[in-house]
């Protein structure tokens, strides 16, 4: 940088000498042709005088000898006179030696302007000068008396060849004596500014390398020279101060952004890049925030964190599981890509999973079989955990297809924990509340949907019904003679018997079917989809068998039996107010009671009269 500086400054000294030593050339060449002009004038003045004196005198026969005199004069090669048309006109036609020699004889005569031309080489230089001759009035001459012409009227041109050879090489010396002065001058100057800016130029350099480091998060300090000026000691100590004070300040920043985002973070580039990598990421995460908290449903939190994964990080393949640390169980709760390859024993053993029983990630970077559940030779993972509350673990799942993916999507995993961690309270919550929300709409006993839930869903459910053209039916069902198992047994079997019956109903139904306590010894299923009434009354009638054929431990080896009685209606043959099915259910119901029990009967339009008689 130094070098630039003297260099550069020497570039400008040294143009500005030459422009100098131009300048000075065109000055001494136009002064001395201005010069050499009015001397051509002076003697053309000399002409005009003499030729008007031998003009009174009357004897203009002697102007040649008169001419030839002054062209004797030091420096003049040659001079003539040239007789201008009008004076022709007057006096005859004019001598030889007194026509226009050339071209510049001409031009003057015609724009009665004064003409000159340099003729120069490197040894000789000559400034051939044309000056017209006017009619004028003064005191020593009146041409207008023997003229017939007007005054200012062009009478002739006294034209002259000059030779200034002298005063070009007068002004050649003067000009070398300026350069050679200029060029000492620069030399000085260049000399004296070298030693007089060294001191500033090596702080500047020294400081231009401290800043280049600066840049990059190196924060040196500057050594103070002693042979610098006052001037750059002051900036020395001021430098030194400052660096002192930000290696402190990013020195704290650089260990509380390491705690945000943790040690294992891979610090390779300079603390400044770093810095701003992390606070650009806690901004990020600190709006993910904010936006989850707006979210309604597990769902949509685990749908935003995929967003991020996607187009924050750039991954294309990953899994998120639930995984129930009371009963040792996982799912699925949301997927990106085609690449899982976990083995399936996870799902009903969530201790199959490796990353579950540690309490740090698990990833096939340097063991490929780091995890045994993992079934691909020829894809790699990263698996990290996050717990959601007390009783459940987020697992997230990472595949790439090579191991320099593997090694990019290490890095930005401190900070992908970070998007976890704040997801974690907000997914708590709404676990929380679908707990909640379930156990509002389950019974305590059996597990079974309630009446409220059912009252909820056939909201939902009969417009959909009506709108796919499907069949609904309603069984409503009863244990019989169940007070007598209370009064017998006591209540402990009472409830045994009645999540027996529970547990019958869920394995003799569909997924798609809804079992509801009802209440009571009571129960409700909606065959949601059933294909006629036919069908619905054989679902009703293995119900009805497989709680006929259950035995239910009582106590001391004792085992009991029980029989269920079941009203059948069907939704929307029998009416499309769902409310009405479940009473025409309830009818039937009553009519299986009061025939006999343990049967199934389908409710018709005639028993609703004997119901409203007893």
């Amino acid at each position: 940088m130094k070098k630039k500086i003297v260099l550069r400054f020497t570039i400008i000294i040294v143009i500005l000498g030459i422009l100098l030593t131009i300048f000075e050339l065109i000055n001494f060449r136009n002064f001395t042709i201005n010069s050499s002009v009015h001397k051509a004038e002076a003697i053309s003045e000399v002409v005009k005088s003499g030729l008007t004196a031998h003009m009174i005198n009357g004897n203009t026969n002697q102007r040649s000898t008169f001419l030839k005199s002054i062209s004797e004069i030091e420096n003049i090669d040659s001079i003539w006179i040239v007789r201008g048309e009008k004076v022709n006109s007057q006096y005859g036609e004019s001598l030889e030696i007194e026509k226009a020699r050339d071209d510049i004889d001409k031009k003057v005569l015609s724009s009665g302007e004064t003409y000159y031309e340099l003729d120069e080489t490197l040894s000789k230089a000559n400034l051939r000068v044309t000056i017209p001759f006017k009619a004028t009035i003064t005191q020593q001459i009146n041409c207008i008396q023997c003229h017939e012409v007007k005054l200012n009227d062009t009478l002739g041109a006294v034209s002259m060849v000059l030779d200034i050879s002298e005063v070009k090489h007068a002004a050649i010396n003067s000009v070398t004596i300026i350069i050679i002065i200029t060029l000492f001058t620069i030399a000085l100057i260049i000399l004296y500014t070298n030693k007089s800016l060294n001191p500033y130029l090596d702080t500047i350099e020294v400081l231009s390398s401290r800043i280049k480091e600066a840049s990059v998060g190196v924060f040196k300090p500057m050594k103070e020279e002693s042979n610098i000026s006052t001037e750059a000691k002051e900036l020395t100590r001021e430098y030194n101060s400052l660096v002192q004070k930000l290696n402190i300040t990013f020195s704290e920043i650089d260990e509380k952004l390491k705690g945000f985002v943790g040690t294992n973070y891979d610090y390779s580039n300079s603390s400044l890049d770093n810095s701003n990598y992390i606070i650009s990421n806690l901004s990020n995460i600190f709006q993910f925030k904010k936006e989850i908290e707006l979210d309604n449903t597990k769902e949509e939190i685990y749908f935003r964190m995929s967003e991020i994964f996607q187009n924050k990080f750039n991954l294309k393949n990953f899994t998120m599981m639930e995984v129930d640390i009371t009963n040792k169980t996982s799912k699925k709760v949301f997927s990106q890509g085609e690449l899982f390859f976990c083995c399936d024993d996870i799902i009903e053993d969530s201790s199959a999973c490796r990353v579950t029983r540690n309490t740090r990630d698990v990833t096939s970077l340097e063991h490929h079989s780091a995890c045994a559940c993992f079934k691909s030779k020829d894809h790699f993972y990263y698996c990290v955990d996050i717990r959601i509350g007390k009783n459940l673990i987020l697992v997230v799942n990472f595949v790439t297809e090579n191991k320099e993916e593997l090694v990019e999507l290490k890095k930005n995993v401190p900070f992908m924990k970070s998007y976890l961690s704040e997801a974690a309270p907000a997914i708590e919550v709404k676990y929380l509340l679908d707990e909640l929300k379930q156990s509002a709409f389950r019974d305590g006993l059996t597990g079974l949907y309630n009446r409220k839930f059912m009252d909820e869903h056939i909201k939902k459910l009969v417009p959909q019904v009506l709108r796919e053209g499907i069949n609904v039916g309603v069984l409503l069902l009863d244990m019989d003679h169940f007070k007598a198992v209370n009064d017998e047994y006591g209540h402990d079997i009472g409830d045994k018997v009645l999540k027996e019956l529970a547990r019958i109903l869920l394995e003799n139904v569909r997924e798609s079917d809804i079992v509801i306590r009802y209440g009571g010894e009571e129960f409700v299923v909606l065959l949601v989809g059933v294909k006629s009434e036919a069908d619905a009354l054989g679902v009703a009638n293995k119900i009805r068998v497989a709680v006929s054929e259950n035995e239910i431990d009582v106590y001391a080896g004792n085992k009991l039996k029980k029989t269920i009685s079941i009203g059948l209606s069907m939704f929307p043959d029998d009416s499309k107010n769902m409310d009405s099915v479940i009473k025409n259910a309830d009818i039937a119901l009553y009519e299986a009671k009061n025939t006999g029990r343990n049967q199934v009967v389908r409710f018709e339009q005639s028993q609703v009269s004997s119901v409203d008689l007893f």
